[in-house]
């Protein structure tokens, strides 16, 4: 399962199929409740949201196992996930994963922008002013995907329900404190050297957490790095998959649900 982060939607996490498209794994992009397609049903808090995602997961894959991967909001979601099933779990893939809820409680580095195109922000219209919030590669690549993945989910989310959400952010328990045992299928976690957002430190913090993860810090990447820095984040998910395969003996009959 492939989840994503606040306020957006699944279109965020569809430029991973340049990694993931010629694989016989079968995908399933979920949509959260605040999503234009999601559920729209009121949900208590983060902790209610990644509850209702283990019980999705179950009424479509029942006992078959899987793998996730989760973006922002969504990697912190994917970790209950996982934990919750790790029986079931192939591998875990998180990008950009919030590791602290509370904003104010995380290591962030400073906002910087590694390259600015002034004559591409003058000219850009709808969404300029979010992508200027997160870009740190300024380009009119980045802008375009922006355009086409990010913005459609932003203009689209239930803005009342994201308020209640966004109120109580935090998982009741964080994963690897709820299940101490260290998680052993494979994983990756990719974070932004540049992330102003959910920052990289914090996910560092539990590397030990994960023997048979694979923590790597992008420079020149935000917190939308996977449209920033493409190539090398596909690149890094491929090898995930692969180390995910050989752990489970094969790919083809299991899915990144």
């Amino acid at each position: 399962m492939l989840i994503h982060g606040f306020g957006v939607d699944h279109r965020i996490l569809l430029p991973l199929e340049s990694a993931l498209g010629d694989l016989a794994w079968r995908r399933i992009y979920l949509d959260l409740p605040w999503a234009e397609n999601g559920s729209r049903k009121p949900a208590a808090g983060a902790q209610e949201v990644a509850d209702g995602v283990v019980d999705e997961m179950r009424n479509r894959l029942g006992d078959e196992p899987f793998a996730l991967i989760g973006n922002s909001f969504g990697g912190m979601v994917a970790r209950h996930v996982a934990h919750t099933l790790k029986d079931q779990v192939l591998g875990l893939a998180t990008l950009v994963s919030v590791f602290t809820a509370v904003h104010e409680d995380r290591i962030l580095p400073p906002r910087q922008i590694i390259h600015r195109d002034p004559a591409l922000m003058k000219a850009a219209a709808e969404g300029s002013s979010d992508f200027e919030d997160e870009a740190v590669l300024q380009t009119a690549d980045v802008f375009a995907g922006f355009s086409e993945y990010v913005f459609p989910g932003l203009q689209g989310a239930d803005q009342a329900l994201m308020e209640q959400i966004a109120a109580n952010y935090a998982l009741d328990t964080e994963p690897e404190l709820a299940h101490p045992q260290p998680f052993e299928a494979p994983s990756l976690h990719i974070f932004g050297r540049q992330d102003h957002v959910t920052g990289y430190e914090d996910g560092w913090a539990v590397r030990e957490h994960y023997p048979r993860g694979t923590f790597t810090v992008l420079d020149a990447a935000g917190h939308n790095l996977h449209l920033e820095r493409p190539a090398l984040v596909s690149a890094l998910i491929r090898d995930w998959i692969e180390r995910v395969e050989i752990h489970g003996g094969s790919g083809s009959s299991a899915g990144l649900s």
